[in-house]
């Protein structure tokens, strides 16, 4: 028998506020039983939970997600995610369209934005 990825678990200063940004990000709904100041909080249908940890992490995670927009075009995403409260890392844009930016979430997570699969298929 096997095992089975029940959650990706994210170590949060506030568990809540985080996953409400991320749930905006990801355009799905926190569980109804989560609320501010508690110390877990999971998003419905993405299999991530946010915990509360007494530490602060420190150096690069090794983990991330890379985010692909599906009803937008990269830019207008990554300016969505900047008025969300994400900041731009790094431009890793290149003039050809290809590239991506990197964010970071509001507890300075990083994350990617790639092209949308449209812009992939016209080559931009």
């Amino acid at each position: 028998m096997t095992s089975a990825i029940r959650h990706t678990t994210i170590a949060s200063a506030d568990a809540y506020s985080l996953a409400v940004f991320w749930s905006e990000v990801l355009g799905l709904p926190l569980h109804d039983e989560d609320h501010p100041g508690d110390p877990e909080a999971q998003i419905e249908g993405a299999g991530l939970l946010f915990v509360n940890v007494p530490d602060a992490e420190t150096g690069r995670s090794r983990l991330h997600f890379d985010l692909q927009p599906q009803d937008r075009t990269r830019e207008e995403e990554v300016e969505r995610l900047l008025a969300l409260g994400a900041t731009l890392v790094a431009d890793r844009r290149n003039p050809d369209g290809t590239g991506w930016a990197v964010l970071a979430d509001p507890e300075g997570n990083e994350f990617c934005v790639e092209r949308s699969a449209a812009e992939r298929a016209a080559g931009r």
